[in-house]
């Protein structure tokens, strides 16, 4: 397995590129199963999850080529109704592939979901709204099986939590579902609209996205659209917490600054300087940071996947800070890595209590999942010495061109293969 080598200290200075959002791509990838006409889908990164979701879209029957950043669908030939274990495990969004399926044959089998150990992050809240839309569930073999006899109807559908994934399920399956469904609660993220904006794009009626109320008047069919994935606005928040780590000046290009607003104005509370411009953000360190509290919440509150980049900004800071954690119950397991830079992290329950310390030095270090992989990497950057990052696959599914963007920046960092 490839491993990442970084010789930390080293100033981030210059420009970066912001990829497309992963977690938009995905489940816009899932919407073409909606349509038989060809699609086309551009600003997408290079990731293992998409390679994962292009495999598993060319396996149900959806001809999908990526060239660059372009994804291209083509004209479908018949679905397969099984999503098989050897796909699904591979990564989290793959349950996203029910809600097209059971709308365009009424019936699909998925296997129970993998993705990363950060919780049991149950699928409860699909399924229940699957139910509610007409189908019929069974867990047989650990495949969830689901069927809709006389096809899906509209429904209300009021979320004990707004979940991003089921808010997107519910859109995936409504579209072409007979009448109008109300879904309340719902997730508010950035994601969420672009999803929105595609399927309106291919002739779905849908309004509300942003808001705590999405409704949608189901349509008989779709057609193939062309659409430009949004910046990613977990990705800006790394290298923006990576020039801060570093005490660097890094301009950040393609971004969507209102995307990532409470990550800019907490770091400016810290004493960064943040300048944000229409689709740019420049980060400069100018003096001391001072610690500050988080607590994550669902947007637009501060999210939890950049929960642990930050925990590890503040290590290094003089002083005391708290991050609480309110969204994954298992979301601190990387601590026990940081205290191996010298980390000074008391855990209790959600709550992690944080004091600073003068320094890092460079160590040996594991990843266990994607969010987590990149506060280690941000802690070898500031950390004195020799750090290597192991598993570093889980990266992979998260972060384009990585280490090639942190060196153009200035850091010391190599992928050695193992």
């Amino acid at each position: 397995m490839d491993k990442i080598i970084i010789h930390g200290g080293k100033k981030l200075k210059g420009e970066v590129i912001i990829s497309g959002s992963k977690n938009s791509t995905l489940p816009i990838l899932f919407a073409t199963l909606l349509s038989d006409e060809p699609s086309i889908i551009k600003n997408v990164p290079s990731l293992a999850d998409i390679d994962t979701t292009v495999e598993f879209l060319n396996f149900i029957g959806k001809k999908t080529v990526k060239k660059g950043n372009t994804i291209r669908t083509y004209s479908s030939c018949k679905y397969k109704h099984i999503a098989p274990y050897d796909l699904v495990r591979k990564m989290r969004a793959s349950v996203l592939i029910m809600g097209p399926l059971l709308a365009r044959l009424n019936r699909v089998d998925v296997s129970l979901p993998g993705g990363c150990t950060i919780g049991a992050r149950p699928i409860d809240m699909h399924l229940d709204a699957f139910r509610k839309l007409g189908a019929e569930i069974s867990i047989e073999g650990g495949y969830i099986k689901t069927l809709s006899k006389d096809g899906l109807k509209g429904a209300v559908i009021d979320l004990k939590f707004p979940s991003v994934g089921a808010t997107e399920n519910i859109l995936l399956s409504a579209v072409l579902a007979k009448g109008k469904t109300t879904i309340i609660n719902v997730a508010k993220e950035p994601e969420i609209e672009d999803l929105v904006d595609v399927l309106n794009k291919m002739g779905a009626k849908i309004s509300g996205a942003g808001t705590e109320k999405i409704i949608i008047d189901g349509v008989d069919s779709l057609r193939g659209f062309t659409h430009e994935v949004i910046p990613d606005r977990i990705e800006a928040a790394t290298y923006m917490i990576a020039a801060a780590i570093t005490k660097g000046d890094v301009v950040l290009k393609n971004v969507t600054p209102k995307h990532i607003e409470v990550v800019s104005n907490k770091l400016k509370k810290s004493g960064l300087c943040v300048k944000e411009n229409k689709t740019s953000i420049r980060v400069k360190w100018v003096r001391n940071l001072k610690p500050q509290n988080i607590k994550t919440e669902v947007y637009p509150g501060f999210p939890t996947d950049a929960q642990a980049q930050w925990v590890a900004l503040m290590c290094l800071l003089k002083g005391h800070s708290k991050v609480e954690e309110t969204i994954f119950e298992n979301r601190f397991m990387y601590v026990a890595e940081l205290q191996r830079f010298g980390a000074n992290i008391m855990v209790n329950s959600k709550v992690a209590n944080i004091t600073g310390v003068d320094k890092f030095s460079g160590a040996p270090v594991m990843v266990s999942d994607l969010r987590a992989g990149a506060a280690l990497v941000l802690a070898g950057l500031a950390a004195e010495g020799k750090t290597v990052v192991s598993r570093v696959y889980h990266l992979d599914r998260g972060y384009e061109l990585l280490e090639k963007k942190l060196k153009k920046l200035g850091a010391d960092i190599k992928r050695v293969h193992s």
